[in-house]
């Protein structure tokens, strides 16, 4: 039995870890000139996945975190669409894209903002530039169930679209209410039909718990619902409450936030509730299905964590396209602007709209290692880290790992591992941060993240 009040002394400030070092520590330091000369020298056996950000939604979401646009003008949406072509041409004109593109994924905003054509003419504009797609790569799009026709589905799937992640968060009416967003289970059923009646074979759904009036026995409800529709992959995410960030947030009384008790009450039942329906969890927040790919990569060794989620393809340059995008190569990640003036600024001077970035050191690649594998596989194999890196773990991370001490309750070290136990995974986050070294570097109280708990 779980005891839950002594959990709440583990709810800090702390990174999802989607990279490292995090995103905070990008800055103009890494320079366009030095963005440029990555792109130009990458190593050409490595494969390429493609992220492309579409910024607009019809309406706020008061729970999102992520970087969007609201607006209901046509003319934006047509005018973001010329800028990315002025951003493929560049990133064409500095970058090989003869190499195999093996993950393509959309994101927003809502992708299904634009019509039926416009998704057509902007996958022709990407595969215009980025021709070699693998047989076997994974097309995704993320899709608000509100705002889906058959015609734009019909297109994604004519360019190789192979899996969709439908938005959920909550069934419950209040809790929709309150987040500003309002999508019956009929909706959401409709969606998961059509995509299987038009030959989508993976359906991602999205959950998030921690929002305003949740309860655990709220969520229990919300997850039967989710089962009935037997999605392939699950993401069950931490709301990330941070109104000093995002002012929509702003709206909700905090007394009506579940306490970080109830919290983890409803992420162990919820881990429970679906490893009893046949699906793995999958690092910290992901459930899929037995003939999954990312249950298979836990199995082998080979899940990656990027600013996506986890992934399956953790081999290739990720190279982010449109505003405020992410790009992750072998050794730097890359960040385009966030502000449309200066995205459009910046292509219309003939330049990548890169903002900011980080070159990683020698002991950024050590420890993106130990995280990363912590984050995905709740696990580090000790041996193959000296092994690659040419170092003794155990003198490189003295000191970190006298901060693993205050958790040995939840980890387990030997010469050869570190292993993390079925309740170590409720704060996995925390035991990550024992190896950040930039995060050590901020008292907790100036720490501008979510809770971990």
């Amino acid at each position: 039995m779980i005891d839950f009040d002594a959990y709440v002394k583990y709810s800090r400030p702390g990174p999802r870890y989607t990279s490292y070092p995090t995103a905070p520590e990008f800055s103009d330091k890494f320079s366009y000139e030095d963005y440029l000369r990555e792109l130009k020298n990458r190593d050409a056996s490595r494969p390429l996945s493609l992220y492309l950000h579409l910024p607009f939604c019809r309406s706020a979401c008061y729970f999102c975190g992520c970087n969007v646009i609201y607006t209901s003008k046509e003319d934006r949406k047509t005018r973001y669409m010329q800028y990315l072509q002025k951003e493929l041409d560049l990133l064409a004109a500095n970058l090989d894209t003869s190499a195999p593109v093996l993950q393509m994924h959309f994101g927003g905003g809502t992708p299904t903002f634009y019509g039926a054509d416009q998704l057509d003419e902007i996958i022709k504009m990407i595969k215009a530039k980025f021709k070699n797609f693998s047989p076997e790569a994974e097309i995704s799009c993320e899709i608000d169930p509100r705002f889906l026709t058959p015609e734009q589905l019909d297109v994604l799937i004519s360019h190789g679209f192979n899996r969709v992640s439908y938005g959920v968060q909550d069934f419950d009416e209040r809790v929709q209410k309150e987040i500003h967003r309002i999508q019956p289970y009929e909706i959401t059923k409709n969606a998961v039909d059509m995509a299987r009646a038009k030959g989508i074979n993976s359906i991602n759904m999205d959950l998030i718990y921690g929002l305003p009036y949740q309860t655990l026995e709220s969520f229990k409800a919300t997850l039967d619902k989710a089962l009935t529709l037997s999605p392939d992959r699950l993401a069950v995410f931490n709301y990330a409450h941070v109104p000093w960030i995002k002012k929509s947030m702003r709206k909700f009384d905090e007394a009506t936030l579940p306490s970080p008790k109830t919290k983890l009450e409803i992420l162990k039942y919820t881990a429970e509730f679906f490893i009893k329906n046949g699906y793995k969890m999958i690092g910290m927040d992901h459930f899929a299905k037995p003939g999954d790919e990312l249950f298979a990569a836990l199995a082998n060794g080979t899940l990656h964590r990027n600013f996506q989620g986890y992934t399956t393809k953790g081999g290739a340059d990720l190279i982010g396209i449109g505003l405020t995008s992410i790009g992750e190569g072998q050794r730097y990640y890359a960040q385009n602007f966030k502000d449309m003036d200066e995205y459009e600024k910046a292509l219309d001077s003939g330049v990548l709209p890169y903002y900011k970035g980080i070159y990683l050191t020698g002991d950024d690649l050590i420890r993106k290692a130990v995280i990363m594998s912590l984050m995905s596989n709740f696990a580090l194999d000790i041996k193959a880290v000296e092994a690659k890196f040419d170092i003794k773990f155990f003198e490189y991370f003295k000191d970190d790992l006298v901060e693993l001490e205050n958790l040995s309750e939840f980890v387990t070290v030997t010469p050869e591992k570190i292993s993390v136990n079925e309740t170590g995974t409720l704060i996995i986050r925390n035991i990550a941060m024992c190896f950040d070294a930039y995060l050590k570097k901020i008292p907790e109280n100036l720490r501008r993240f979510s809770k971990t708990v």
